[in-house]
Formats: structure tokens, C-alpha cells, sequence
């Protein structure tokens, strides 16, 4: 029996042959990592996509709902000045004229009762000009402090104290100074209706690039793990994210609770109110 072919070429052919399947398996794998990345990135940009989308509706949202508080703010204004303002205008200008025909015994009671009803319009007033944000524009923000300030202690209310650093930075931004002093508003108000405390400390601190608010009061404190979802705390919250600043609120037990806010100046943006 005669054999046929050389085992030397046979294995030269198994080789190749072999060489030739792991080069094909090589290349479908490298395939396959090159379509699972293009595959991952795109999935990766569609969920950025979609992140982003939702951020900027976020936005679009919180601008709505602050556009709508403003504007009905400046419509409670606008009645507390047209129709209680009128009103107390009107008895101010008939207990004046009563004045002359009050008798003696009276007199003091009757004087008294004036000058309630005088600082009761006067206050209106300004609590009228708070409430709108066009006020609080033209004002500008440290004024409208000042005098958010000085109407606690006119009230007797607690012990209220402004501390400046710096010079003054006019913001080329005149809505978000409405939001800051928005949330300053809230923050007092919490403290005159539920913190019973006895002093309030506000500091603005001008910096190159950023304004610094701190509000400290020495009332009873809070938890601020149970009251995270109260309406106030998120409504500050969600204004200082609205213009990229930060928002640190401490507080405890009789201790207190304060407030820092860190707002890097920016550039006038679309937020219409």
C-alpha cells in the first residue's frame, strides 16, 4: 500500500488554518467590543439627553411657578394699597378731623387710637412696596434689606440687626436679586411665626465673585430631618438652586437656625416677571 501527501505540509495547513480561526475570532470579538461601545455611548448620550431635558424643564417650571408668585404678590400688593390703604386713608383723615371735637376726657384714648391707625397705614405701605418685585428693582437689594430690617424692628417684633462687608454690588442680574431677597423674606418670616426668638441677625458680605448671605436667629430651633418637606424650606431651596447658589440651612434644637447662601454673580437671564 502506497501512502499519499507529506505530514509536514499537513500540519503546515492545520496551522494556517488555526492561525486563520483565531485571527477571525479575534476580529469578530474586537467587533463586538467596538459595537458594544458605540452601542454604550449611545445609550449614555440619550440618558445625558434625557438628564438635561429634564433639568431644563425643571427650570422652566420653577421660573413658572416663581413668575406666578410674583405676580400674585404683586397683585396682593396692589389690593392691600388700593383698598385697605384707601380705607385707613379715609378713617386717618376723619379722626383728624374729629381731633377738635373729642372731649378732654377722651382725649388721650382718642390720640392714641390715631396714631394706631396712622402707623397702621404706614406700615401697609411698606409692606405693599415688599410684596412688589418692581418696588424691590428700582429700591435695589440691599436697600429693600434695609428697610425689611428696619420694618421688624419698627414692629417691635424681635431685635434685628443688618451687618454689611464690602462694597455694595449692583446686580447685573435684577431678578435673581428679587429671589435672593425673596428667600431672606422667608426665612424672617419663619422666625417671627415659629422660632419665638428675641434677635435676627442679617449679613451681606460682598465679595469679588459672589454675594455671601448669612441669617442667624436664637429662637427654639428645629429638626431640619422632619421638616425637609415642609412648603418654606423647599420653596428657599428651590429658589437658590433656580440661580445656582448654594443653600446651607442649619438649625437645632434650642439652638437656633441659620441660613448661608453663597450666589456667584451671573449675567441677566430670561426669567420675566
Amino acid at each position: 500500500m502506497v501512502q499519499t501527501g507529506d505530514p509536514l505540509v499537513s500540519t503546515a495547513a492545520e496551522r494556517y488554518l488555526l492561525i486563520y480561526m483565531i485571527g477571525v475570532l479575534l476580529l469578530v470579538c474586537a467587533l463586538i467590543i467596538l459595537i458594544f461601545i458605540f452601542f454604550n455611548k449611545r445609550k449614555n448620550k440619550l440618558l445625558l439627553d434625557k438628564i438635561e431635558r429634564e433639568k431644563v424643564f425643571q427650570e422652566e417650571l420653577s421660573n413658572t411657578q416663581i413668575e406666578i408668585q410674583e405676580q400674585t404678590l404683586k397683585n396682593i400688593g396692589q389690593e392691600l394699597h388700593d383698598n385697605i390703604g384707601q380705607l385707613l386713608s379715609v378713617a386717618n383723615m376723619q379722626m383728624s378731623i374729629m381731633n377738635m371735637q373729642v372731649q378732654e376726657s377722651i382725649k388721650d384714648q382718642f390720640t392714641e387710637t390715631k396714631n394706631v391707625v396712622k402707623e397702621s397705614l404706614s406700615e401697609l405701605r411698606a409692606l405693599s412696596k415688599s410684596l412688589n418685585s418692581d418696588v424691590i428693582v428700582n429700591r435695589g437689594f440691599q436697600k429693600s434689606v434695609e428697610n425689611e430690617v428696619a420694618r421688624l424692628n419698627k414692629l417691635q417684633l424681635l431685635s434685628a440687626e443688618l451687618e454689611i462687608t464690602g462694597d455694595e454690588t449692583t446686580f447685573t442680574n435684577s431678578k435673581d436679586s428679587i429671589i435672593l431677597f425673596r428667600i431672606i423674606q422667608e426665612f424672617i418670616s419663619n422666625t417671627v411665626k415659629y422660632a419665638s426668638a428675641a434677635s435676627l441677625m442679617v449679613k451681606l458680605d460682598y465679595q469679588e465673585q459672589q454675594l455671601i448671605i448669612h441669617i442667624e436667629d436664637d429662637g427654639k430651633g428645629f429638626d431640619i430631618a422632619s421638616a425637609e418637606k415642609g412648603a418654606g424650606l423647599l420653596n428657599m431651596k428651590s429658589r437658590a438652586d433656580l440661580i445656582n447658589a448654594a443653600f446651607n440651612l442649619r438649625s437645632e434644637i434650642k439652638e437656633g437656625t441659620s441660613l448661608q447662601i453663597n450666589y456667584p454673580y451671573r449675567e441677566e437671564t430670561k426669567l420675566t416677571f
